[in-house]
């Protein structure tokens, strides 16, 4: 029998298990670096399942484990080339493994080894799908089969400014696009709610996910897209929005999918609400006319 949990069941799960991964207190990879892509963000139109840090210099455990893998070009059995270049996971206990990824100058061989925080594991480098010189760093829970979004297990950043939302989208059933913030008028019937917004942590250009959006209608949540896990169910990658869905659902040129709403005559009051990793917040309301 399939196992049914409410909302309010869902998000406690969702925030105990976000919770009981913040004890183990990792580190950066990295001792010094810009991150300058996250977790959950939309990579035409699949959502990343790590962080990637600007980054030169050494790269280092984010916690004592034991370097269980290695994937390079002196690794005559990972021939296959990875997105990822040259990649290694360590295990770091109960489960988890951290992934550390487009490296070079690996420093040692023998596997599998005790690695401490200090053990330089190899020099940031540019291996891989990318022309940036950095790192890539993800972590995987293996009994849950999940993704868990780095950012909530190594130390925060000094950050107080909000996200932003740039732009929110309706589209009906015939895909017609409506801007809540030029249009007060919509016709009834069932929309489509896409948010475009970012984690202004960065600056220069840089644009990362946020860490939760939430829209509501007239007080009522109506859809909750969450960034602190991902997971893959029979080859399709699923996000966490009231429940886990297929990410291709979610990931759209416009923005990410917030669900969908039936709206009919009245009066509606739209509010998205969008936080990020340290609790930063942004919100705007539309206040719609359904003819």
């Amino acid at each position: 029998m399939k196992r049914i949990y409410s909302k309010k069941t869902c998000a406690f799960l969702l925030l105990f298990f976000a919770c009981a991964f913040l004890t183990f207190a990792f580190d950066w990879p990295v001792r010094e670096g810009r991150l300058t892509a996250n977790f959950g963000s939309n990579n035409s139109g699949i959502p990343l399942l790590g962080n990637f840090f600007a980054a030169s210099g050494s790269i280092f455990p984010a916690d004592v484990g034991e370097l269980v893998f290695i994937h390079d070009p002196e690794n005559p059995a990972a021939r296959i080339p990875s997105p990822l270049g040259s990649w290694m996971a360590i295990d770091h206990g109960d489960n988890l493994l951290g992934i550390y990824g487009r490296y070079q100058d690996r420093r040692f061989a023998p596997i599998p080894t005790l690695v401490e925080t200090a053990t330089v594991l190899a020099n940031a480098g540019k291996s891989g799908w990318t022309g940036q010189e950095g790192v890539y760093f993800a972590f995987y829970d293996r009994r849950e089969r999940r993704w868990v979004n780095p950012s909530v297990m190594i130390p925060g950043m000094n950050d107080t400014v909000p996200p932003v939302i740039r732009q929110v989208e309706l589209r009906n059933a015939a895909g017609t696009p409506f801007n809540p913030a030029l249009v007060q008028h919509i016709p009834q019937g069932l929309y489509r709610i896409y948010v475009d917004a970012a984690d202004t942590l960065q600056t220069g250009g840089n644009f990362l996910a946020p860490n939760r959006i939430i829209c509501s209608v007239n007080g009522a949540e109506i859809g909750m897209l969450s960034f602190e896990t991902l997971m893959s169910r029979n080859g399709q990658r699923m996000a966490y929005r009231n429940g886990l869905v297929e990410a291709s659902q979610i990931y759209d040129a416009k923005g990410f999918g917030l669900g969908e709403i039936r709206f009919t005559r009245g009066q509606a009051v739209l509010v998205i609400e969008v936080r990020d990793i340290t609790d930063n917040v942004r919100s705007s309301t539309f206040r719609l006319t359904i003819d």
